[in-house]
């Protein structure tokens, strides 16, 4: 039996090529798609970021976000901190890697902790890993180690993570720029992993004693849930054929077998794909049909439209989009322009906050 999902038709929308090095300047090209909301910032409220990667938003007025050169950045009302990590083994951040995903696991237990996803160097090849972290004054400390040796390197390095509404953590990673290992269900390259919140492998992971949740992933970079429990993916795909998936346990989403609208027995289509064009999606964050998508070389955050089964411009006109979350009615976003491939300007990077309602 087949496991496709139906594709819901994208016209083109942009105009670049590779994602992998420094873009153009993209232009929308569809003219069935208006924008909505476009440029109705709320408030900037904390700029000069240096490449901050994954926002977490406690009781509405702190804000942590992930820093890829190795910090953590605390900012509140008019007060910015640079936070430092004390790991076993040190961040290397090199084009993609460094430190990634950030998770706080319960805002309103002191002292917070969460979940980091970041590069190590070890025997000379560049890894990924999951560890545990306790803040103890403005360092996050080390406490426990939940998973090593995700395959790594200067691209691919996946890094999301999130606690689903099963309250099991989800870690996206990239391929490493080894296509192959995508497919190989032995390695942790190029998958969604899950695993329980101590680290170990639940009992009802689609392949026994694995913490593989999903495989066929090129580089997935945001993941999020409706309410009634769907999960969705975005992820970057090759030289265009950028991606949003539904993600089931056990799924093959192909890659490098198929993309966009091409078919293979046993793997799954994208509801939505760029098609020739690149978006270079990273995180994303869902309210009720819609899902909101941070574009990086796409230089936008775009609505998509399950009811409707379209999209369109959300907010465009800050530049290099990383990270996206809803909090109250409210998106919040970061921008990555000084992650090496934008033209960031003397406030970059950004931390921005938008209405959902016109």
């Amino acid at each position: 039996m087949k496991l496709l999902i139906p594709v819901l038709s994208i016209l083109m929308l942009f105009s670049c090529t590779d994602k992998d090095s420094t873009t153009p300047d993209e232009k929308t090209t569809d003219p069935s798609s208006q924008p909505v909301n476009q440029n109705r910032v709320v408030e900037t409220l904390a700029t000069q970021l240096d490449v901050p990667w994954q926002i977490n938003i406690v009781e509405d007025t702190v804000y942590y976000l992930s820093g890829r050169p190795g910090e953590i950045i605390r900012i509140q009302e008019d007060s910015k901190e640079t936070q430092t990590v004390d790991l076993t083994k040190d961040v290397v951040s090199e084009t993609e890697s460094g430190l990634l995903g950030f998770h706080i696991i319960d805002g309103s237990r002191e002292p917070l902790e969460a979940f980091l996803y970041h590069t190590y160097e070890e025997g000379g090849r560049l890894l990924n890993r999951v560890v545990k972290v306790q803040q103890e004054g403005s360092t996050w400390k080390e406490t426990d180690i939940l998973i090593e040796g995700i395959p790594g390197g200067p691209i691919h390095d996946g890094g999301r993570l999130a606690v689903g509404p099963d309250e099991k953590l989800y870690i996206t990673t990239g391929d490493a720029g080894e296509s192959g290992l995508a497919q190989d269900r032995s390695s942790l390259a190029g998958k969604i992993l899950r695993l329980n919140l101590d680290g170990s492998v639940p009992a009802d992971n689609p392949f026994p004693d694995s913490p593989v949740y999903s495989y066929g992933h090129r580089n997935p970079q945001g993941i999020d849930w409706t309410e009634d429990g769907k999960m969705y993916s975005a992820e970057h795909g090759s030289t265009g054929h950028d991606e949003i998936n539904e993600i089931v346990a056990g799924g093959n989403y192909g890659w490098p077998v198929i993309q966009g609208d091409e078919e293979q027995e046993g793997m799954i289509k994208p509801l939505f794909h760029s098609g020739e064009n690149t978006w270079a999606p990273s995180g994303i964050a869902i309210s009720g049909s819609k899902i909101y998508v941070a574009f990086l070389a796409g230089k936008q955050i775009r609505e998509f439209d399950f009811a409707e089964k379209g999209s369109r411009t959300f907010a465009d006109g800050y530049g290099r989009m990383r990270d996206v979350e809803i909090v109250d009615g409210s998106l919040y976003a970061i921008t990555n322009n000084r992650d090496g491939r934008g033209n960031p300007e003397p406030e970059d990077d950004r931390l921005l906050k938008f209405q959902l309602k016109e």
